[in-house]
């Protein structure tokens, strides 16, 4: 008993009588209200229900259907919700007819390169900015970020174009200080299976994309996205960076077959990151098309107006005046698509 499916004219009164008996039994309820069904998807372990205890939801007033989902991963599931879900940020939409562009260094460095940035790929048309506050590094020598001071630039950024952000959570310990400043926490590769991190995200109430690990398969990573969907948190973006191949001619191997699949089995937005997916500059703008092509609901793209001197991932950032050339490539693929930039 994993999805209970309402009858059009349920009250809330029988939805509350439903949720009183789940949790009689140690399980929770998420409520999702379709165009035509209202759907309570049934957290926890359902295994533990007994045919009895399912067949009394079965009668119980309201109650449509009871159906068990075989997928492992029960909220982020196709089977759960039917419609795409959209997630609203401030002023802006992932996952709708509009395919949105985050855009920005790699690492947030200084206040005025950041600036410039951001002024730069709004102009060009991009509705998010991005930057690392805090950033994984292969080696402890690297620029790590500079961390709260970072967050305050990017804040400054955003009152300043309006643009709103999306920034790295790596620590929980940084949850709080992040949460003050961001409008999207993006959960990194190296985190995709960090379930304390996941389940702590879970539990704040803003959006989340979740990159795919570097070497992880779709079911690893929609069941990461259970974790943050399991606490209570919808909002989740499913963000394909690259995986780890035995092809070493470029930075990673960007799996867009992953796209169309994602939409297949599950409601949630997918958004491609060819910067990473990629590593090299020239490289970007080809799989970013693809990726609209594929049926990309967003993009992510690192920008840096200097990238010979960036201090993280030069060598896959646009300089503002390709990516503004990108942005204009990109509006014919996105209206074959039926959809726009």
């Amino acid at each position: 008993m994993d999805i209970i499916v309402l009858n059009h004219d349920a009250t809330e009164k029988d939805v509350e009588n439903i949720v009183q008996k789940l949790e009689k039994w140690g399980l929770n309820a998420h409520i999702s209200q379709g165009t035509e069904r209202t759907i309570i998807g049934v957290i926890g372990d359902t295994s533990k229900v007994s045919e009895d205890e399912e067949n009394a939801i079965r009668v119980t007033q309201g109650v449509e259907n009871v159906l068990r989902i075989l997928k492992p991963y029960k909220l982020a599931s196709r089977e759960f919700r039917k419609e795409n879900t959209v997630i609203t940020v401030r002023d802006q939409i992932v996952g709708g007819r509009k395919i949105p562009v985050m855009a920005g260094p790699c690492a947030v460095e200084n206040a005025s390169v950041l600036l410039d940035n951001a002024e730069k790929v709004k102009a060009s048309g991009a509705s998010f900015l991005r930057g690392g506050a805090f950033k994984p590094r292969t080696s402890p020598y690297s620029f790590q970020g500079l961390g709260e001071e970072g967050l305050q630039y990017l804040a400054e950024a955003r009152e300043k174009t309006g643009l709103p952000i999306i920034t790295e959570l790596m620590d929980i310990r940084d949850l709080d200080i992040i949460m003050q400043y961001t409008d999207i926490i993006q959960i990194g590769a190296r985190n995709m299976q960090n379930f304390r991190l996941l389940l702590e995200v879970g539990a704040v109430d803003k959006p989340v994309l979740l990159k795919r690990g570097l070497s992880s398969t779709i079911k690893e990573w929609l069941m990461s996205a259970e974790y943050i969907m399991s606490r209570g948190n919808q909002n989740v973006m499913l963000c394909e960076r690259g995986i780890r191949t035995f092809e070493t001619a470029t930075r990673n191997t960007l799996d867009l077959s992953a796209v169309p699949l994602l939409k297949e089995l599950s409601h949630l937005p997918v958004v491609v990151d060819p910067s990473h997916g990629v590593g090299k500059w020239n490289l970007v703008g080809p799989m970013a098309k693809a990726a609209l092509a594929a049926g990309a609901d967003a993009l992510i793209i690192e920008v840096h107006p200097n990238p010979a001197e960036a201090m993280s991932d030069g060598e896959q950032s646009l300089k503002p005046d390709h990516f503004d050339t990108l942005m204009k490539e990109l509006k014919p693929i996105a209206h074959i698509m039926r959809r726009e930039m």
